[in-house]
């Protein structure tokens, strides 16, 4: 039986990934910290590998007799008390972990990058203008040390490839679903607006994807996707004030009305961040998340679904279920 190690499998992503790949006959290996919050994966007939990214011994611990590897693990947060954090976790993690794999003859790597790892055109390009995986980000695009790292560890992962490890990289857009458990900016969105705490929006604009098809395509890559190439994993390209408007359709609640302008978001931002810089408590309003939120984040997905095969589950669809399982699991109050 094949047996693929999957890091990041406690988590929102990596635990659709476990249950396709469980799916699909496979034998699982979970990477996990001794601390980790398993709840994702309970119930599920999962091996448990004890080690952490930033240990290179337990990494080849965890792919020993693994023919494959889906590296979903990643530090994905708007604001860190210690921005370097994230570089080594998410940069000199993933090179630890490829050095592994590529010792112990992994077969077949997926490697989980994120849409902000790909560039977008100009906005003096007009609107409708949407990235796609031939593009990298400017440095103007990269804000902040999630972005930053996300894109040298993409970057990473291409050179590996070009070096003939047999690696297929996917780039996720926003996922929406079900298991969202710490949650993702996305899924606190979501429970800020069943909390009611969302009484205004900005006008930003994001691509959005039902995180079972985010882990379909994950399974999809490793079947059909071709060594060295990018496929972003994305549905629909939807402004934040269409998502809320869905959203209150499901949830039965009234959307947001009030449009907050720019400038006034980024000063709430800044001293909401200044703050947390002296409380170390995460800011209520990360202003990297506002500067992100400056331009629509939209691409396109057609590369994943012609090449892939990747499914194009309804927005409408994804957000029942996450609205269900935050309301099942505690997080509406």
């Amino acid at each position: 039986m094949s047996k693929a190690l999957v890091t990041g499998g406690t988590g929102f992503i990596g635990s659709h990934v476990v249950r396709v790949l469980l799916s699909q006959k496979l034998s699982v290996r979970c990477l996990v910290r001794p601390q980790s919050n398993r709840a994702n994966l309970a119930g599920l007939d999962v091996e448990y590998a004890l080690g952490d990214l930033k240990d290179p011994a337990s990494l080849k611990r965890a792919l020993r007799d693994c023919d494959r590897l889906f590296h979903v693990a990643a530090d994905y947060r708007l604001w860190a008390r210690d921005p370097e954090e994230m570089e080594r976790t998410n940069v000199e993690g993933t090179r630890g972990l490829l050095e592994a794999a590529g010792e112990t003859g992994v077969k077949k790597i997926v490697y989980t990058s994120s849409v902000a790892a790909v560039g977008r055109p100009s906005p003096d390009k007009g609107e409708g203008s949407v990235g796609n995986e031939t593009m990298d980000p400017t440095p103007e695009q990269l804000v902040g040390p999630y972005k930053r790292s996300k894109f040298a560890s993409d970057l990473l992962a291409r050179q590996y490839a070009q070096k003939g490890l047999p690696l297929v990289l996917v780039n996720p857009a926003a996922p929406v679903g079900s298991h969202d458990i710490k949650p993702t900016p996305t899924g606190k969105i979501i429970v800020d607006f069943l909390n009611r705490k969302m009484p205004a929006y900005i006008e930003t604009g994001m691509n959005f994807i039902d995180v079972e098809d985010v882990a379909a395509g994950h399974w999809l890559a490793a079947q059909k996707g071709r060594m060295g190439e990018r496929y972003i994993l994305g549905h629909k390209n939807m402004t934040l004030k269409e998502f809320l408007d869905e959203l209150a359709h499901i949830a039965g609640l009234p959307a947001p009305r009030f449009k907050i302008p720019y400038a006034a978001a980024y000063l709430a931002g800044a001293l909401s961040t200044g703050l947390s810089s002296l409380t170390g408590k995460e800011p209520a309003i990360p202003l990297d998340g506002v500067r992100m939120a400056h331009e629509p984040m939209y691409y396109d997905a057609s590369k994943a679904v012609r090449e892939l095969g990747l499914p194009q589950t309804p927005i409408e669809t994804a957000l029942r279920k996450a609205v269900q399982w935050f309301r099942d699991n505690g997080y509406v109050k």
